[in-house]
Formats: structure tokens, sequence, C-alpha cells
């Protein structure tokens, strides 16, 4: 069993993150090659990669949770609450931004682990493309239009290096 984690040990500390997930540089595949088969090294770096996207899911989760239990507390108080009842309650721009970049990460994570049809993210997305684009609206009101409708990608960001 000591074995089988000081493999596990190495190619956690040697692996690098990929296109497809965790991957080693050809130096420490080879280094590896010494004492384990292709299959026990491609086995461990399959775990090590489970168990690091395992550790994405908890901290993503928790830093959303985190946030929405801010959030919601906040309407703990009778008059917040009160807010809420009345329909005038009121979420931030600010507060929409926190929740969409944790709710996009989650999603980034858990597309590795679902089975099924992920969920219809057309809203999401458009919302992040606002949000991304929220303070300058008039720039990009002023950027080439790509074929598909959306304003040109580079526009926004030579901008902003400019200044």
């Amino acid at each position: 069993m000591g074995r089988i984690v000081d493999l596990w040990s190495e190619i956690a500390a040697s692996a690098e993150d990929g296109p497809d997930g965790l991957v080693l540089p050809p130096d420490a595949w080879e280094r590896l090659r010494a004492e384990w088969s292709d299959e026990d090294i491609d086995e461990a770096l399959g775990l090590a990669g489970a168990s690091f996207l395992q550790s994405a899911l908890v901290e993503t989760a928790d830093s959303l949770n985190t946030r929405l239990l801010d959030l919601l507390g906040s309407y703990g108080e009778a008059a917040e609450f009160h807010k809420v009842e009345t329909g005038s309650a009121v979420l931030t721009v600010e507060i929409v931004g926190q929740l969409a970049r944790r709710v996009a990460r989650l999603e980034e994570v858990l597309e590795t682990f679902r089975d099924g049809t992920p969920p219809d993210r057309r809203g999401f997305e458009a919302l992040q493309r606002r949000l991304a684009d929220h303070g300058i609206e008039e720039e990009m009101d002023l950027a080439p239009e790509d074929d598909d409708g959306g304003a040109a990608e580079g526009a926004g960001g030579e901008d902003e290096d400019e200044e």
C-alpha cells in the first residue's frame, strides 16, 4: 500500500493541468517507468486527476454556498424580509457578479462529473456577457459587430490596455 501512495504522491507533485485533465511531463513519466508499468502510472494519474477535481468541486461549492448564506442571511432581519415579501428586495450588480463567477466555476467542475444532459445555460451565458460588459456599454456600442451579432472580442480589452 505504501508504494502505491508513493506513486500517487509523485504523480500529484509532477502532474500539470492539461486540456483533458492532468498530464505528466515526459521526464516525470520516464522517471516513474523505472519502477512502474504504464498501466499503473495511467491509473494513478487518473486517480490524482479525480482527487483534484473533487477538491475543486468541494472548494467551489463551499465558496458558492458561503456567498449564498451571506446573501440569504441578509434577509433574516424583519425589515429586510419585508422587502422580499413586498418585492422590493434588490440585488446589486456586484452581488450578481460574485454569484455568477462562483456558479460558472461550479458548472465547469460539475461538467466533468455529469452523466446526463447539462442544464440550458443560454440565459446564464447572456448574463455573464452583460456582467463583463457592465460599465463599458458605450464602448461596446462603438465596437464592430461579429457575424454572430456580438461585439468583437478584442475591442473592449484593447481599449482597457490603452487607458
